[in-house]
């Protein structure tokens, strides 16, 4: 029994492959982990650049192929998310742009070429609700481009807005050709359409409105007459603007007047205090927020948060 022992233990040293090298020459872990991550990242680089190779050359689908083995290589890259998306764009594959710009964007939520990117998609999609409340977050960073609000605004038929913004936007750049002949064109079509001044009005406005695809200009008409001479409708289509034209600060100052008009105070102020944040360089528009929210908060016996409003209305310059 002890020479069976003793035969295990001289054959189990004899054939250890540990003891066939010298301490020294053994392979450490930290060095193999090393070795494995330089490798992955020239294959990662290899596959990234015979991407962007591949895209410039048109063969997109190409390049995603490649993309995605860089993704398998080192997983959730926001580099690699964005180029996929910029793949999928120009294959016209709208979704699967729109999924991975998403996912660059939760890596950083405020790149301002990836949200560039998101406004290019949802304009592709002619999504420009979306595109709006986008660029609104690059106007925030860069307020030069506010022009590209501009035509989104236009684009979505909200063509008072565009124009408000194109008058501030000229007296603190300039115009551009293509600016100014968006302008002159606005100008044209508001001249007609501003006024309307017979309640017989609304119900083809609301005819119009209700069979034609919503248009955020026919509703801003509708909730213009009915305040004043059919609150039922004003109550009604408040409630829609919001839902329809979120990024629109109009919608939110209509919901706001219809709650006060209801005595909802607090809820009015809840719905202003948000749309205020949609509000670029109006003046007038802040001003008629302002109002109501002095109001509101004098009705709910606030005198601090009234003055507060108070000392804003008085700041402004019109």
């Amino acid at each position: 029994m002890i020479k069976r022992i003793v035969l295990y233990v001289f054959f189990g040293l004899l054939f250890n492959p540990f003891l066939l090298y010298s301490q020294d020459s053994i392979p450490k872990i930290n060095e193999i982990t090393e070795e494995i991550i330089e490798e992955n990242t020239i294959k990662f680089q290899e596959y990234f650049f015979k991407s962007l190779s591949e895209k410039s050359i048109k063969n997109y689908q190409i390049a995603i192929q490649n993309l995605e083995e860089c993704n398998a290589i080192f997983p959730n890259d926001k580099a690699v998310f964005f180029e996929l998306s910029k793949n999928y764009l120009l294959l016209n594959r709208t979704s699967e742009a729109l999924q991975y710009i998403n996912n660059a964007l939760r890596l950083a939520p405020s790149n301002f070429w990836m949200l560039k990117h998101l406004v290019a998609i949802h304009k592709r999609d002619k999504n420009y609700q979306e595109a709006i409340k986008t660029q609104l977050i690059i106007v925030k960073q860069k307020p030069k481009q506010r022009a590209e609000l501009i035509y989104l605004y236009y684009l979505n038929d909200e063509y008072m807005q565009a124009l408000s913004l194109i008058d501030v936007f000229e007296k603190e750049y300039g115009l551009t050709t293509r600016l100014k002949q968006l302008k002159n064109k606005l100008v044209l079509r508001n001249k007609p359409q501003t006024i309307i001044s017979t309640i017989d009005s609304l119900p083809k406005l609301i005819s119009d409105f209700e069979l034609n695809s919503p248009s955020f200009y026919t509703l801003k008409k509708i909730l213009t007459l009915a305040i004043k001479d059919n609150i039922p409708a004003y109550h009604m289509y408040s409630n829609l603007a919001i839902d329809l034209f979120p990024a629109q600060p109009f919608s939110y100052l209509s919901k706001g007047r219809a709650l006060q008009l209801q005595g909802k105070h607090q809820e009015a102020i809840d719905i202003l205090e948000i749309g205020i944040d949609f509000i670029i360089e109006n003046s007038l528009l802040e001003v008629q927020f302002y109002t109501i929210l002095v109001s509101a908060y004098t009705r709910l016996s606030q005198p601090k948060k009234a003055l507060e409003y108070k000392m804003k209305l008085q700041n402004i310059k019109i």
